[in-house]
């Protein structure tokens, strides 16, 4: 008999993704069963993110459409967890009266008892990380996942880089490595259970075993040899890892990749800002020289490598000219694709308190203007792939289009491909017939 229907919600990065994941398993271990619909459900689980305001007025908006409905009959009640849940706690509970549960991200071991207690009539639950180093983690392996075919792990907890702008040290806590032993048990049977694809994650990955130090049983074990063994799992065709600190990303780990049969050759390499002065405030803890410095290492060791950034513009006190900067990384460097955003202000953070924020209309342009060039690099470095053939991964549906599937390349560029749902989860060799600045299509050989 089941104790509950519960509906998840999954918002912002590839961390929420997976603890979605494993709070599926977690409720679905405890004989709760999963509604395939929001508004059937007893409970609802939002797992939430706080990197930027407009993903957290997405969660408002969501939650404010459900007033009539639980006045009427009490139901979906509402479990928000994540960064936002941690950032915003209590007010929660008072602004949405049908959110019973509210846990930030280093307590998601005690939600699924939570979301019990209070179904049998329990008041508002609070699980809030009072401590920024505790963590009451699910143990659970998400082998029930939303892509049965790739899968996330965790490796590392919290952020200790205290980036000007960014609000995730704050709300996540301090950094924290997992065991190797536990990492490599669940890539195991995340393997057995039919994940192709593994991604590796953290906030910085590349920090994995610096905490390690003290404990001479795993003092030295650091990224590099993590990938190493986790790419040696039986089973495994693809690995892939994110995201990366320029400061982290050390040669061990081109060795790994560049000597690795599964490990893809695709990096997220942050950089944030192609200014010094920028850089320097935002406390990225390098220059542009060392950064463009790490862009030539990586493609001397892997020449073929699928190459991604992040950039924020609009900065406090950015000006033109330092916008600029910015602009011509992009052009020097053409990455394949990069993650822009207009600077956020989020409360608590040193950028936000500064006094010259760059005004929201030029925010709002420069995006527009980096989108735009960022556009015609990405569109010019797929075009010439027409004609070429990869092995894609085809691992789901395509989000539109009827009869395609979506899969990647090892490089990690997105490939449509007509193809019966039996295919999801193979291999195949995929002939590039077009391209845009985002995706390539392409036919089965």
């Amino acid at each position: 008999m089941s104790e509950g229907t519960f509906y998840i919600k999954v918002y912002g990065c590839q961390m929420n993704v997976y603890d979605g994941d494993r709070l599926r398993a977690a409720m679905n271990g405890m004989g709760w069963s999963e509604a395939e619909e929001i508004d059937g459900a007893d409970f609802a689980i939002f797992v939430t993110c706080s990197i930027r305001d407009k993903a957290e007025q997405k969660v408002i908006s969501e939650l404010g459409r459900f007033r009539q409905q639980w006045e009427s009959n009490k139901r979906p009640a509402f479990a928000v967890v994540g960064c936002m849940a941690q950032r915003t706690g209590e007010g929660l509970t008072r602004r949405f009266p049908w959110v019973r549960v509210v846990a930030g991200p280093r307590s998601l071991g005690a939600v699924p008892e939570a979301i019990a207690a209070s179904r049998k009539g329990g008041g508002a639950v609070l699980l809030l990380d009072e401590s920024p180093t505790e963590l009451t983690d699910l143990a659970c392996v998400p082998e029930t996942r939303e892509n049965a075919h790739k899968a996330y792990i965790t490796i590392s907890h919290g952020c200790d880089q205290f980036c000007s702008y960014c609000i995730v040290p704050y709300v996540r806590g301090r950094f924290g490595s997992r065991a190797p032993g536990s990492v490599l048990e669940e890539a195991r049977r995340l393997v057995a259970r039919g994940a192709g694809e593994i991604t590796l994650i953290g906030q910085n990955v590349n920090s994995y075993g610096a905490d390690f130090a003290r404990d001479p049983k795993l003092s030295g074990y650091r990224f590099a040899r993590l990938l190493a063994d986790v790419s040696e799992i039986e089973g495994l065709k693809r690995l892939r890892f994110t995201t990366s600190h320029p400061v982290d990303f050390t040669d061990d780990i081109l060795d790994v990749m560049a000597s690795g049969k599964n490990v893809c050759p695709s990096i997220n390499l942050p950089v944030q800002s192609g200014s010094d002065k920028v850089l320097r405030e935002m406390n990225r803890k390098y220059r542009r020289d060392e950064y463009l410095a790490a862009i030539g290492r990586i493609r001397a060791a892997l020449p073929d490598v699928g190459l991604t950034t992040d950039l924020i513009v609009g900065f406090p006190g950015e000006s033109e000219e330092e916008f600029g900067e910015s602009v011509s990384l992009l052009e020097r460097v053409r990455f394949d694709l990069v993650h822009t955003a207009a600077y956020s202000p989020r409360d608590g953070t040193p950028a936000a308190a500064r006094s010259d924020q760059v005004p929201k209309r030029d925010r709002a342009r420069r995006l527009a203007a980096v989108n735009a060039i960022q556009a015609r690099i990405s569109a010019g470095i797929n075009a010439p792939l027409v004609g070429e053939t990869f092995e894609v991964l085809l691992d789901e549906a395509a989000p539109k289009g009827e009869g395609l599937l979506q899969g990647r390349t090892v490089s990690d560029k997105v490939v449509l491909v007509s193809a019966p749902a039996g295919m999801t989860g193979t291999l195949r060799s995929v002939r590039i017939t077009g391209s845009s600045a985002w995706c390539l299509e392409g036919e089965l050989i």
